[in-house]
């Protein structure tokens, strides 16, 4: 659920909600609407440039499978449609804006990434165009939901009261998703994962697995971060750990799973192998689901 319908307004903020549902309310200026672009760039910029630096990245684009980099982008574009619900770079109050707001941090995104990667000298005018806009694509995705965060970690700082409601259960679930994929987008290309799931034994697998589960909760409800969940009301410890950390756990597995399928990773791989990446990319799948639900 959207955080404008989550929650109760009061007297006063029912009023305002009901001028601008009404066309009473004034819209942004175009000076304002240009600052939360500029920060969302700013936020792009900074999502983004670690993965540009990476080689891999560089070649995704281009031997990616089209179906699996069109669901990919597809599946994207819903994530950033949900964000925007939660903390878009501007405040909106309509499933359309939400969804201008999504296309907005997309092309954001697309722009940033182009001009990173023509910067670098990665993109050249000599290349094929389906490897630009491969490259382009691909590279927008961290981009993009770096645009889409920029207000809460670029913009002004909220009172506590004045936070955007998450959604409740399923809505945690969802940013879940959305940090996990982040991050473990960030390293399922690199060589290196697949070199640490062979190095590994299974013990050393299973050993991987506590510990993103014992981190991903630590770091939401024991480390006393800015923005750390509150425990749930009426519910005990063991219920909220296995409610929202295994949880959270099993949707990381999930979205490695599919990140690892998406790069093609899983192609000709045995169940063992398969278990093992999993396990390597779960661990960082898992933090990004615990950073998701503090920052945004």
């Amino acid at each position: 659920m959207c955080r404008r319908l989550a929650a109760v307004p009061l007297a006063g903020e029912a009023d305002e909600l009901t001028a601008r549902s009404d066309g009473g309310q004034q819209a942004p200026s175009n000076r304002e609407y240009a600052v939360d672009l500029m920060r969302a760039f700013g936020g792009a910029v900074i999502f983004a440039f670690p993965l540009v630096m990476t080689m891999e990245m560089w070649w995704l684009g281009f031997y990616m499978d089209p179906l699996r980099l069109f669901i990919f982008l597809a599946l994207n574009l819903a994530i950033l449609f949900g964000l925007s619900c939660f903390a878009g770079f501007r405040d909106t109050f309509s499933l359309k804006e939400d969804a201008l707001d999504a296309f907005a941090a997309y092309g954001v995104g697309i722009v940033a990434s182009a001009a990173l990667l023509t910067l670098l000298g990665i993109v050249t005018g000599e290349m094929a165009m389906d490897e630009i806009l491969g490259k382009i694509a691909v590279q927008a995705v961290p981009a993009s939901i770096g645009a889409m965060a920029a207000r809460g970690q670029l913009g002004d700082s909220e009172d506590e009261d004045d936070k955007k409601d998450k959604g409740g259960y399923a809505g945690q679930l969802f940013l879940m998703v959305a940090g996990a994929l982040l991050l473990a987008f960030s390293v399922a290309p690199t060589e290196e994962m697949i070199l640490i799931s062979f190095l590994m034994t299974p013990w050393h697998g299973l050993a991987l697995v506590l510990v993103s589960v014992v981190m991903l909760h630590a770091f939401v409800y024991s480390l006393e971060f800015s923005g750390q969940e509150k425990l749930p009301g009426h519910g005990s410890v063991w219920r909220t750990f296995f409610s929202y950390s295994i949880a959270g756990y099993g949707i990381a597995v999930l979205v490695s799973l599919y990140v690892l399928w998406t790069f093609g990773r899983l192609d000709g791989a045995g169940p063992a192998q398969i278990a093992m990446m999993t396990a390597v990319l779960g661990f960082p799948a898992a933090l990004g689901a615990a950073l998701a639900r503090l920052v945004v």
